[in-house]
């Protein structure tokens, strides 16, 4: 597997049951097979990509004081800004060279959640940023949702087997920036090679050289969108869910050539999670002799506890 695949969600929701049928198998191949899709045919429209990309330069061009206003430490960076540095993968002592904005879910109609998820965090320098981050975290969520609904198709549960874990569920918009390097990163890369701790997470940005993905293989190949596309790709929780059936692939941000350390990168993923109460306990249709159950049962909530301790985000 040395491409990443490409599908269009304009076949999975349009009326014709056989392009909804080859979409669901397209996508339950690639998942199974390198863990990566690019994905034409989403719910962002071009003025709001635009929007949000003005939105994120302008709050990443504001001095360093000012956006430190904005880090709340205490909540482990789920909202508001992380500066330069901060954030290492699993294993690793060095931080990545990045730094990166979070904003979470706008709850409706349950307010035990409402408490549970720290509130978003305004930037008062910038009046359409949060305005623009929330309209493209709802048409992403939305995004997200069909996905998950083909891939439910696939494994042979209900279509919307997913739906109730995703209402209101613990996902993260998170605008990243990867500053021009000055100096020699020794040991440091844009993003360590790392696997995502969520279900799905779909990835603006992806455009021109930097993101690597890990085939079976072990060998690193390139995953390059198309401007209108978003690369999508398998996390930990679904990969442990379906016992690994679906892949949760490594994957990394490289250092640029040196004649491009100059330049800036950004990356905006948008991290699909589910409530914390759903159990991640390994679906039963993807148990059988070759393939024993591989993991214990845990909760999302409990997963992603564990996962912030290793990233070093809670002590």
């Amino acid at each position: 597997m040395n491409k990443i695949p490409s599908v269009d969600l304009k076949d999975f929701i349009s009326e014709d049951a056989n392009k909804k049928q080859n979409f669901v198998s397209a996508i339950g191949k690639a998942y199974e097979d390198i863990g990566f899709v690019a994905l034409k045919g989403h719910f962002l429209d071009e003025k709001l990509v635009e929007n949000l990309y003005k939105e994120i330069k302008n709050f990443f061009d504001l001095p360093i004081e000012t956006k430190q206003k904005y880090e709340i430490p205490e909540i482990a960076g789920q909202r508001g800004y992380v500066s330069f540095g901060k954030e290492s993968a699993k294993g690793k002592k060095e931080g990545d060279l990045k730094e990166f904005w979070h904003f979470g879910q706008y709850v409706e109609n349950d307010e035990a959640l409402k408490a549970e998820y720290p509130d978003n965090v305004f930037v008062e320098e910038l009046p359409n940023f949060n305005k623009t981050g929330k309209e493209a975290y709802k048409m992403l969520e939305k995004t997200a949702k069909y996905v998950l609904r083909a891939l439910a198709i696939h494994l042979n549960l209900d279509e919307t087997y997913f739906d109730k874990y995703i209402l209101n569920g613990n996902s993260i918009l998170r605008p990243i920036h990867y500053p021009p390097i000055s100096e020699e990163p020794k040991a440091a890369e844009r993003a360590a090679a790392h696997g995502d701790i969520n279900l799905i997470t779909l990835l603006m940005g992806a455009q021109g050289r930097g993101l690597q993905v890990q085939n079976h293989k072990g060998e690193w190949i390139d995953a390059i969108a198309e401007p209108d596309e978003l690369m999508i790709n398998v996390g930990d929780m679904l990969s442990r869910h379906t016992n690994n059936k679906l892949k949760s692939t490594i994957h990394r941000v490289i250092n640029p050539p040196k004649e491009l350390w100059g330049t800036s990168r950004y990356s905006i993923p948008f991290f699909m999670h589910p409530i914390s109460a759903m159990k991640l306990d390994v679906l039963e249709a993807c148990i059988d002799d070759a393939n024993p159950k591989a993991f214990d049962d845990i909760t999302a909530g409990e997963f992603l506890t564990e996962r912030l301790i290793e990233l070093g985000l809670i002590k």
